[in-house]
């Protein structure tokens, strides 16, 4: 049975008449395999979140979604001088449950605004024309045009990898 979150992403892209493909798989835990069962797009396009803790440039701490091309990771210098972001770790397992209602990592969707989140996205991913990833369940992708999610999610533009 699927995560109810991946309906409220299609809910959301329905309610913004956003075309997209959806892809039912095998459940997988890493961006790699998910390219692997994701026909017609490559890792690059893949959109990874990551949901992190870190403390802003008021020394208070927080949470924050970052979305990146898959094949690659987050630099923590670029979130330092780029975001006045300090002492980023990556949100525990029970942290990811709690802030978006059950959705595990590996499953978490680029959309932080639908769990209060700011959302940190490396430009490099709006190079591809379309990107791909999972929407709320590791068995479960969404694939669709990179404008139109920069349009519905609203993310801050970063350099961030």
């Amino acid at each position: 049975m699927r995560h109810p979150m991946a309906a409220r992403i299609t809910d959301l892209l329905d309610q913004d008449a956003a075309p997209y493909e959806t892809f039912e798989h095998a459940p997988v835990r890493t961006s790699e395999e998910a390219a692997r069962v994701r026909d017609g797009y490559t890792l690059q396009q893949g959109a990874k979140a990551l949901i992190v803790r870190a403390k802003d440039t008021a020394g208070e701490p927080r949470f924050v979604m970052l979305v990146m091309p898959a094949d690659r990771r987050f630099d923590k210098t670029k979130l330092r001088d780029n975001c006045g972001l300090r002492n980023t770790r990556f949100a525990t397992t029970d942290e990811v449950a709690e802030l978006t209602g059950g959705v595990e990592p590996g499953g978490v969707p680029p959309f932080g605004g639908l769990f209060g989140l700011d959302v940190l996205c490396d430009p490099s991913l709006f190079e591809n024309e379309k990107i791909v990833f999972n929407a709320g369940d590791r068995s479960f992708s969404v694939g669709m045009r990179s404008d139109d999610y920069q349009r519905i999610a609203c993310p801050q533009a970063v350099s961030i990898t």
